[in-house]
């Protein structure tokens, strides 16, 4: 009999912090009287993470698995390989850093008990720097406007999914994705709820600025036109423009003649409108790029080992080694 909860964490150089998680994890999901089941997915962490990740599976492998990745593939890809092992009913995802507490799953569990197949979760009180809280919600509203995916707290990976579309998450081969926002694409009764937020225990945050602009980028192009439409018509505008200045500057020679001076202000505008031709060309290449990464069709990651232990009843899992997704 498949479980009704699985917990999904990706892991990556968190070994100062596993041994917390593990104290915290473990007695939060017991209490909340359910068949669950743990997957962590070591994404090539650099430090002991696997071999802690091993002992903890040789104490609780009943309710266990680990899956070591052969490389680092990103957070994303962890996660849609937790999604690709998992059996539960509901599946929550989580992060090691311990900055969203194990102990608000069960408020998850019970909003997928009422019906919802997407539970978003809203940081009460982050504890990140203002620079940080504020980038994030300016991103989050323009986010919002251009791809239409409501998602209030886009940082917070402490989410619940439904069966229903995580089999459909595990559908899609694209190679590049944001997780939450392909979820709520496909949800039927989507909701979010607001749960704690901790500092991090220990470790330093993987998101470094360029990533979190990345991740951005991801997220509009990869599920909106919008921003592609935005250029071409500032395009026309600017095509518009310029051609208006030209019949300007025509009518001017001949009512008042040659212009002497205002060279530096020529410059001014060549520079600026090459400095927006420079970004349309910037953000076509992020679509072809897009497009070039999916039609290679390379495995988006690799399994190297997948610690567990016999299959459920009714379900055909088993270990296996070396496994392109």
């Amino acid at each position: 009999m498949n479980p009704e909860l699985t917990v999904v964490i990706p892991v990556y150089n968190e070994e100062e912090g596993l041994p917390m998680l593990f104290e915290r994890l473990y007695p939060a999901l017991d209490g909340l009287h359910t068949p669950y089941e743990v997957i962590f997915v070591n994404d090539g962490s650099r430090d002991r993470s696997a071999a802690l990740l091993s002992q903890q599976y040789e104490e609780r492998p009943d309710v266990t698995r680990v899956l070591l990745f052969a490389a680092n593939f990103g957070q994303h890809m962890a996660i849609l390989a937790g999604f690709e092992h998992s059996r539960g009913d509901c599946v929550v995802t989580l992060d090691a850093d311990l900055q969203n507490p194990p102990e608000e799953i069960g408020r998850l569990l019970e909003q997928f008990r009422l019906g919802h197949d997407y539970v978003g979760t809203i940081r009460r009180q982050r504890q990140d720097s203002a620079f940080r809280r504020h980038a994030s919600r300016s991103m989050n509203r323009l986010r919002a406007k251009t791809t239409r995916i409501h998602i209030t707290d886009q940082g917070c990976m402490m989410r619940a999914y439904g069966r229903n579309v995580v089999e459909l998450v595990n559908s899609c081969r694209e190679a590049n994705t944001y997780v939450p926002a392909l979820a709520y694409t496909f949800s039927r009764s989507p909701t979010e709820i607001v749960i704690g937020h901790e500092e991090r225990h220990a470790g330093t945050s993987k998101y470094s600025l360029y990533s979190l602009i990345r991740l951005n980028f991801d997220l509009m192009t990869g599920f909106s036109l919008v921003p592609l439409q935005l250029v071409s018509m500032g395009g026309m505008v600017l095509s518009l423009c310029s051609a208006l200045f030209v019949v300007f500057l025509a009518i001017r020679r001949l009512i008042v003649g040659p212009e002497a001076e205002g060279l530096f202000t020529l410059f001014g505008i060549a520079f600026f409108l090459l400095g927006i031709l420079l970004f349309a060309v910037g953000l076509l290449g992020e679509y072809v790029g897009r497009i070039y990464q999916q039609v290679r069709l390379r495995p988006r990651y690799v399994v190297h080992t997948v610690l567990q232990g016999p299959p459920a009843v009714g379900t055909q899992d088993a270990p296996q080694e070396s496994t392109p997704a």
